[in-house]
Parts: C-alpha cells; structure tokens; sequence
C-alpha cells in the first residue's frame, strides 16, 4: 500500500492528494507534523534524490529558517539530518510518498507520473 506523509493545510499536498484520488490510487494519509517519516523511509527517499539532503527539508517553512537549519547543514552528518527530519515533520518536505517500489519526496508532476502516479 501505498504511504503518503502529508499536511493538510499545505497547498502542494492537497494537489498530490487530488491527484491520486483523480488517478483512484488507494492510499494511506499520515499527518507529517504528528508522524514523520521513519529514518529507514527517509533513507529510502535520499537515496532516490541521489544522496542530494537540502531536497528532504523544507527550506521555505517557519522551523527550517527560524532554527537556522540552512547554516547547520553544511556541517550536519547525514545521520544527524536524517535523525532531526524523523523527530520534526515540520522540517521535511512535502510530500513524502512510500511504497515498497515508490520512494517520492514533493510534488513534481513528471516524477509522479514517471512512478506511474
């Protein structure tokens, strides 16, 4: 079954969202900002943006600016990074999507439909 990490109030996730109901994908909605992402989902995620770690957060949100999150990247293991998106929803972009093939971080419409979504 398809997993996707998602935030209500966020206008990227409501078209993500549309989309698969548009398409009649079944899914399962999990609130990001109360359950994040495991570290083995997230793992999963960097690995299919090619190791690229600035791609999993979200640099435009509140958390990400205020803790400085930006500056502190740049001597953050992946560990660490991956530690903090899984203990902060609110730092992970959106959304996150898993499957046991699919593993998707944002809403880019030619990667969703490369995924058959």
């Amino acid at each position: 079954m398809l997993k996707i990490y998602a935030y209500r109030g966020c206008d990227t996730c409501r078209k993500a969202l549309a989309r698969l109901d548009a398409k009649s994908v079944r899914y399962t909605e999990i609130a990001i900002r109360e359950q994040p992402p495991t570290i083995a989902e997230l793992k999963r995620v960097l690995a299919a943006v090619d190791g690229q770690l600035k791609r999993l957060f979200n640099t435009s949100g509140q958390d990400y600016r205020t803790l400085g999150i930006g500056e502190q990247l740049k001597t953050m293991t992946v560990t660490q990074a991956i530690e903090l998106l899984a203990s902060n929803g609110n730092l992970c972009k959106r959304p996150v999507v898993i499957s046991p093939k699919i593993a998707l971080v944002g809403f880019q419409p030619a990667e969703w439909e490369a995924a058959g979504l």
